[in-house]
């Protein structure tokens, strides 16, 4: 870029000794035109004075929002000027081009004849894509003078920047929920690619038309595709179950753990209470054998007694004339009715 500065600077230099050389030779001419009969000093003036103003209104150009502004000195792009009111060396040592640059173009790639460019996908698949690449001027010179043939430069780029995010990408993938994603990958690749060449193109969006197996295989493909799907529902649906019957067991498991621990503390604790009763009942015994002997032997017979229905008293027995025998009223039983008409 420097080098192309100086080359400029030295070129418009040069320009303008010329530029005052013929300044001099119309000087020396409209001098002798003076000497003519006719002619005076004054008019030529003016003349010449007009025809200069004419010639300099020559380099006085209009950029318009739209457009940028391109120099040619001697038909080399020196100059890239933006919006506004410009002037250039007058015609026909610098001209100005005025491009367009906000109009957005559209380029198809693929879909011709029904059918799309075939790539190779990341799993070693074949899939046919085709997209629309919309894009405008960046730089006005650079579109102008870099590439010789845009329409098949961007065509080149694009067909080479999607081949190769496809190429990273699962055909399953391309084929359902990342499409914006590879339009997006696509879209950056192929901003670098047309920087790295100085082509002076915007990409502004990358519309994928569509991503399919070829036509000769796609009943199979679909075939797979059901077969896939059928196999992620069944999926899903043994994990639906997993999901939950295996609560529910832990659940019960967990349930049942704490009846053990629950029942295990109760004959613990039982236990324990009866090891220690018998250890008071031992205690006693040995400190009063006699009485406690007899203690045991008036709750054993206490405890049988109170479970019993009958009592039999033995009258014969020595302190036992003054107890009186009775009959329970629950084995009294009322006596049947007879039968209507035996009174006679």
């Amino acid at each position: 870029m420097l080098l192309d500065a100086a080359e400029s600077g030295d070129a418009r230099k040069a320009t303008a000794s010329l530029i005052d050389e013929l300044l001099g030779l119309a000087r020396n001419r409209l001098m002798r035109l003076c000497r003519l009969p006719g002619f005076g000093v004054k008019t030529i003036a003016l003349i010449a004075g007009l025809a200069g103003i004419a010639w300099t209104s020559t380099g006085i150009y209009k950029v318009q929002p739209d457009e940028q502004g391109v120099v040619l000195h001697f038909g080399k792009w020196v100059e890239t000027t933006g919006p506004g009111l410009h002037f250039h060396l007058p015609f026909p040592i610098e001209t100005a081009l005025l491009p367009k640059v906000t109009q957005v173009n559209q380029l198809q790639l693929g879909g011709e004849g029904g059918h799309g460019k075939q790539m190779l996908t990341g799993d070693e698949n074949i899939v046919e894509a085709d997209c629309t690449v919309f894009w405008q001027i960046k730089d006005a010179g650079q579109y102008l003078f870099k590439v010789a043939d845009t329409e098949v430069a961007v065509r080149v780029a694009a067909e080479s920047a999607l081949r190769e995010v496809i190429g990273r990408t699962p055909i399953q993938a391309a084929l359902s929920d990342k499409r914006q994603q590879i339009a997006d990958q696509t879209k950056a690749l192929l901003q670098n690619l047309l920087d790295s060449e100085s082509a002076g193109i915007l990409v502004t969006q990358i519309q994928l038309q569509r991503i399919d197996p070829p036509v000769e295989v796609i009943d199979a493909f679909n075939d797979v595709q059901r077969a896939r799907a059928d196999q992620e529902r069944a999926r899903n649906e043994a994990e639906a179950y997993s999901n939950d019957i295996l609560p529910r067991a832990r659940g019960e498991a967990e349930h049942i753990v704490q009846d053990a621990e629950a029942y295990k503390t109760q004959i613990t604790n039982l236990a324990a209470g009866e090891a220690k009763s018998f250890s008071s009942v031992y205690e006693s015994y040995k400190r009063a054998e006699d009485v406690t002997a007899w203690r045991l032997y008036l709750e054993a017979v206490d405890d049988v007694l109170k479970r019993s229905t009958k009592v039999i008293v033995d009258s014969s027995g020595k302190g036992v004339s003054g107890v009186v025998p009775y009959m329970p009223l629950s084995e009294a039983k009322p006596k049947p009715a007879a039968p209507a008409g035996d009174g006679q």
